[in-house]
């Protein structure tokens, strides 16, 4: 059955989903768009350092991914504005890894595949990397959640508690940087974090609760995986693109659903 590229694709797709789910809730409730847009970004840093060093493509990206975060949030603490820096950085990231791969030597490499992902060229050993990777975010999460949600909600009391929100934020970090490193084959580094927003977007129209969001918000991505797969298939469109369209007409239908619920 894995022969076939489609179903491997899809449970690709599926897997992608089950980690952005999660962790896309808090960088929602956080406001963190810009942050994972940052991170992505720094990935294809990443995949040039890989490829100079005969490393794979998911630790260089992750690797990256994760020390940008970590430069972002400590320049922030020390009072350096965060739209400037995430702006800076962001930009500065992709064009020096732009620049950096254009220098590597004796590869052949589909720059569009890691811009906009090639989901459909999803290997065996891929989806080993991807849903490893997913159950890595997930059991982090899990392990994390009251911790996560607590300083999400108002930092103040979960010093009052005990905990360190600086401590969260890296748990957060960390996660994302896996994330980065796991979707950059399946819509690539400029679309990665709407994979993260939109179907907790579309999930926070319609849950009742935290818990909830984050069950539908992996179900949304999940569905728009498997939506946006179904039509590159039938009308022959990008498949990382056709995703993320899928999964922001998933959110236009859930906003007016929500609409409706409280009218």
């Amino acid at each position: 059955m894995l022969d076939d590229f489609l179903t491997r694709a899809a449970l690709a797709g599926v897997g992608v989903a089950c980690s952005t789910g999660p962790l896309g809730v808090f960088v929602v409730w956080r406001r963190m768009a810009y942050f994972g847009d940052a991170t992505a970004h720094a990935a294809i840093l990443g995949v040039a350092l890989a490829l100079a060093s005969d490393l794979p493509v998911a630790v260089g990206a992750a690797g990256v991914a994760a020390a940008m975060g970590l430069t972002v949030a400590n320049l922030t603490g020390r009072g350096w504005a965060a739209d400037t820096v995430l702006g800076v950085l962001a930009h500065a990231a992709l064009a020096l890894g732009l620049v950096a791969i254009s220098f590597v030597q004796n590869v052949q490499l589909s720059l569009e595949s890691y811009l906009f992902g090639d989901i459909l060229a999803v290997s065996r050993a891929d989806l080993a990397v991807i849903w490893g990777g997913a159950a890595l975010v997930v059991a982090l999460i899990v392990w994390r959640w009251d911790r996560l949600l607590l300083t999400t909600v108002n930092e103040d009391l979960a010093h009052a508690d005990g905990l360190s929100p600086t401590r969260e934020r890296l748990v957060l970090t960390v996660a994302l940087a896996l994330v980065v490193a796991i979707s950059l084959k399946i819509v690539g580094a400029l679309l990665i974090s709407a994979l993260l927003i939109v179907p907790a977007a579309a999930a926070r129209a319609l849950a009742r609760g935290p818990e909830a969001m984050a069950v539908g918000a992996t179900a949304v991505g999940a569905g728009a995986a498997l939506l946006g797969l179904w039509a590159s298939y039938h009308f022959d469109t990008p498949a990382g693109p056709s995703i993320v369209t899928a999964a922001a007409g998933i959110f236009a239908v859930a906003v007016v659903l929500g609409r409706l619920r409280r009218a």
